[in-house]
């Protein structure tokens, strides 16, 4: 009796990582998100490698193929800002310095640090995979991706905003591993969501 009263009492955590199927997906056996794909988050971002750690709260803007992404300190100032397009990349840093490169990968891991993963941030962070390329897809027993791994990257989904009728279950926290390099963003906001 007193085992049954604790049970009711507890409320039940969702597990990291309660996969109960792996399922690997080809390049191109599914499309690219239809629509205007664009969206803003708000959250925050903390990157831990051998090197350092950084952390910042994250503002990013996606519209097609193009992307704004600011970094600002605790107390709200400008830490740094990634701007992308069809011509390529620019970072802009507080001093200001201006660094320009073809991808944001190869830019932030010679101005930061350590590598932003944009080419499949901008899908996993949706809590998709990237469709041009091969990877392995972790589905809990309701079929949502808790976790991805691809192109060297290991997502993992710890928690989901609530559903809202007609739109997709948007991630709330996830992590990207890649070797010794950590990436966790917390998202606090959606805004401007659409397919």
């Amino acid at each position: 009796m007193l085992f049954s009263i604790w049970l009711i009492g507890c409320t039940v955590t969702e597990v990291r990582n309660n996969a109960v199927k792996t399922v690997v997906i080809r390049p191109g056996s599914q499309t690219l998100m239809g629509g205007d794909n664009r969206y803003t988050l708000v959250g925050r971002l903390s990157v831990h490698n051998m090197q350092q750690r950084f952390s910042a709260t994250i503002n990013w803007r996606h519209h097609a193929n193009e992307d704004q992404i600011h970094f600002f300190s605790p107390l709200g100032q400008t830490i740094a800002r990634i701007e992308q397009g069809v011509t390529g990349v620019r970072l802009v840093t507080a001093e200001p310095a201006f660094y320009q490169a073809e991808n944001v990968e190869q830019l932030t891991q010679e101005v930061l640090g350590w590598m932003l993963p944009l080419s499949g941030l901008h899908c996993w962070v949706r809590g998709m995979h990237f469709p041009l390329t091969i990877a392995e897809l972790d589905l809990d027993r309701n079929g949502r991706i808790v976790a991805i791994r691809q192109d060297g990257w290991e997502i993992q989904y710890s928690a989901f905003f609530p559903m809202k009728v007609g739109m997709l279950e948007l991630p709330k926290s996830l992590e990207l591993g890649r070797h010794n390099l950590k990436i966790k963003l917390m998202i606090d906001r959606w805004l401007d969501v659409s397919d």
